[in-house]
């Protein structure tokens, strides 16, 4: 079986990685880290332009009507450069859902919109620091009014709508459900807050009977933020793989560089051992993604558990490698001026989105038995 991508594949890759290697250099993540900018602008129009945020949208809505694989590919590259652009919130999870859920005259509203870059999306879930659940979420539809607060939301600052996770008053899962809100009409309130990233900004939104329409049937919104997830899950692993892969290779030239006793540094066993375990965490989840990217592509019936081993297999690839990359350059990796914070800042961004670590292993241990059981 060959889990190799294709070569028009591999060129796309080739083409977004010089793209972003020439307009996204760390400096450009530094500029929008130490501003306030919700993102980088010209990065974002030249993504655009490359059709890349239109990938996976069908033909019919103006899209070039690409699969997962593509996606995979775009967004292993953006993780390399830790890029500063809203990408995993709009194409992962805001246009996923819409093609997941939405009704066919949501579709035509927004999915041409988002595949020329006047549309950003977004999905706002939380409520706090703790998880969602059916339980304690308490923002409110009714009438076609949403009323309540979300927090943290990731690109909440650049996002132009969001599907917002509602309370519609069902009973256990069935009590939420997810609509449909235009974050520029009145109504909704948005506050940048201070998270790990800030070269991704969140926002604290406040809907005080903002607008909105249900995406999908009222109750449905567990289930759907579920398969939601899972479809996101692969992507993003292979964006934690390209900023793995980032890291190894920036504590790599360092060692190589780096001089101590009248030797390098990378010619102790030390950090050859670091470098070592880098590697093999990296080829690890990059197993998983693989195969993560199989199953959505093809719809297969695995994808629950392939997505779950995906997430966790790079969300741990990445916190080492990032981790390891500050630890290899010594002090000199924890000052400011070193650019080895912005792996580790995304590394700890994206163990967190999506939910934590925790959540994505009860997932792969509860359908794991699922599947043994039947």
């Amino acid at each position: 079986m060959n889990f190799d991508f294709s070569d028009d594949q591999k060129m796309l890759q080739e083409q977004v990685r010089k793209f972003l290697a020439d307009k996204s250099p760390y400096k450009t993540t530094r500029r929008v880290l130490e501003s306030d900018e919700a993102y980088a602008g010209e990065v974002w129009k030249g993504l655009v332009e490359l059709g890349v945020t239109a990938a996976t949208i069908p033909e019919e809505y103006g899209g070039s009507g690409m699969g997962a694989l593509e996606l995979c590919v775009v967004a292993e590259e953006l993780g390399r450069a830790c890029a500063a652009v809203p990408f995993a919130s709009s194409v992962y999870l805001a246009t996923e859902a819409l093609k997941l859920f939405g009704s066919e005259a949501q579709k035509k509203a927004w999915l041409p919109k988002l595949a020329g870059g006047e549309a950003i999306g977004t999905i706002a879930t939380g409520e706090g620091p703790q998880a969602p659940t059916p339980r304690n979420v308490r923002t409110s539809f009714g009438g076609g009014k949403v009323t309540g607060q979300k927090l943290p939301v990731a690109d909440g600052t650049a996002a132009t709508f969001a599907i917002v996770l509602v309370n519609t008053g069902g009973a256990g899962d069935r009590a939420l459900s997810m609509a449909i809100v235009d974050l520029t009409a009145s109504g909704v309130t948005r506050v940048t807050v201070q998270t790990v990233d800030p070269a991704r900004k969140h926002a604290h939104i406040t809907f005080n009977g903002a607008s909105g329409e249900l995406l999908g049937a009222e109750g449905a919104g567990w289930s759907q933020l579920e398969t939601l997830y899972d479809a996101a899950a692969v992507p993003m692993a292979f964006e934690q793989i390209g900023g793995a892969e980032a890291a190894m290779w920036m504590a790599r030239d360092y060692a190589l560089q780096r001089q101590a006793f009248g030797r390098q540094i990378g010619s102790y066993q030390a950090i050859k051992h670091k470098l070592a375990d880098m590697y093999v965490k990296l080829e690890l989840a990059r197993s998983n993604a693989y195969y993560g990217a199989m199953m959505l592509s093809e719809g297969g019936a695995d994808l629950p558990i392939a997505a779950a081993a995906a997430r966790i297999a790079a969300t741990e690839a990445y916190d080492f490698a990032a981790k390891e990359n500050i630890q290899t350059h010594g002090g000199i990796g924890f000052t400011w001026e070193a650019d080895t914070q912005f792996h580790y800042r995304r590394s700890r961004l994206l163990s967190l989105a999506l939910g934590g670590p925790l959540a994505w292993k009860d997932k792969l241990v509860t359908r794991l038995e699922r599947k043994n059981a039947a």
